[in-house]
């Protein structure tokens, strides 16, 4: 008897299919770079349940930021100040050799108009750069892939770690795997009924062709590459782990898309959102540190996002309720480090007491299309969004 907890991740991989066939590295050919033969790499993290922006890039000068929250404000002498203004919560310590490095851009203010405060349906909106009134069938990034597709033998669309939420990656023309652990992806890329068995059923020897073919990119993801980096303990640890051995493999896919969990501080918010700044930040310098042992900082843009933020006034419980702009974290070798974007402004709340948006989250995207991949991004998130100047050429 197949084991039903696998079997979510083996629909993934049956979607794989023919983009799993090989694992050289061949360039889109309709991204700028490929002319140079160079290798340019998204790596997306979640921060799932909705990140509060406003005790990650702290407005420590505003004093309505102190008075919404009397409980759970970040004093300011802990605050990491990055300007007059603003500065970083004191768990994101680790990030200050990236900021000093300018390699680190925080975008305020991120979100979208008529925000909806649905866990499920704001991801949906931000996983396929929707209006908040349409609904659409494919990821923003599975729509970018089938208008500039990658060979026919590239591994794959992405990666994802630690999941089987494809999110962007989703889509009935998408090429994505899901992949948890290299050694979990070879034993699930083995989940074959024996030839003898699919021979008089066509549909089936489909089914196995495919499997053969997802078991031909998973021999390349075999968790044999030595890091002199030290990668964090626990589960995004892990993942940050994994992500540097599929970079290493060279498997073909221009994306990797990580998570993590336990955003939504609704009760005991302080302590709760500091142990998962804390991750992100160790995650992130381990991510740096590898993949400059791999020679690959400089071609990888690392970016945030997440549903929502928070509201600025605490709740009852030392907590936030669902809000709708955050900050969100860009970096990289070719990141142009510093603030983007408007402050919130407190004092101009909607009627739900949360802040205006400032930066439409399909400006992200844009920036990742135009100036990352120099792909069409009016054509994919069907509208013009200028993109931000945060990388450099």
């Amino acid at each position: 008897m197949r084991n039903p907890d696998l079997m979510p991740n083996r629909r993934t991989f049956l979607c794989a299919a023919a983009a799993a066939a090989a694992v050289s590295w061949l360039p889109l050919p309709a991204f700028a770079a490929a002319a140079r033969g160079e290798r340019r790499l998204l790596v997306l993290i979640e921060l799932k349940g909705g990140n509060d922006g406003f005790n990650t890039l702290i407005p420590y000068a505003d004093a309505e930021y102190y008075r919404l929250r009397p409980g759970i404000a970040i004093p300011r002498e802990q605050v990491l100040p990055l300007d007059e203004r603003a500065g970083l919560h004191p768990e994101l310590r680790p990030l200050l050799a990236l900021w000093q490095a300018k390699e680190l851009a925080l975008v305020q203010n991120v979100g979208y108009p008529q925000p909806n405060l649905s866990h499920f349906r704001s991801i949906e909106i931000w996983d396929t750069a929707s209006n908040s009134s349409e609904y659409l069938d494919a990821g923003w990034l599975t729509r970018s892939f089938s208008a500039a597709p990658l060979p026919a033998g590239s591994a794959a669309d992405g990666v994802v770690v630690g999941g089987a939420e494809l999110g962007p990656l989703a889509g009935r023309t998408g090429r994505a795997v899901t992949l948890v652990n290299p050694e979990q992806f070879l034993r699930q890329s083995r989940l074959a009924t024996p030839a003898s068995v699919a021979a008089a059923n066509p549909a089936l020897a489909h089914v196995l062709r495919v499997e053969q073919a997802v078991s031909g990119a998973a021999s390349k993801l075999r968790a044999d590459r030595s890091f002199s980096t030290a990668f964090p303990s626990g589960g995004f640890g892990n993942a940050v782990r994994t992500a540097a051995q599929v970079a290493a493999a060279n498997a073909g896919v221009p994306v990797i898309k990580l998570a993590l969990n336990g955003f939504d501080t609704h009760v005991g918010q302080l302590a709760r959102q500091a142990r998962l700044l804390q991750e992100l930040a160790e995650g992130l310098v381990a991510l740096k540190s590898a993949l400059t042992e791999l020679g690959l900082w400089d071609s990888t843009l690392v970016m945030t996002y997440a549903e929502f933020g928070r509201r600025p006034q605490q709740n009852q419980s030392g907590g936030t309720d669902h809000g709708t702009a955050s900050v969100h974290l860009v970096t990289g070798g070719r990141v142009r480090g510093g603030l983007y974007g408007a402050p919130p402004d407190f004092t101009k709340l909607d009627n739900t007491g949360n802040v205006q948006h400032a930066v439409d989250f399909r400006t992200l995207y844009a920036t990742v299309l135009e100036r990352w991949w120099g792909l069409d991004a009016v054509a994919v998130l069907r509208g013009r969004h200028a993109p931000l100047e945060l990388i450099r050429v």
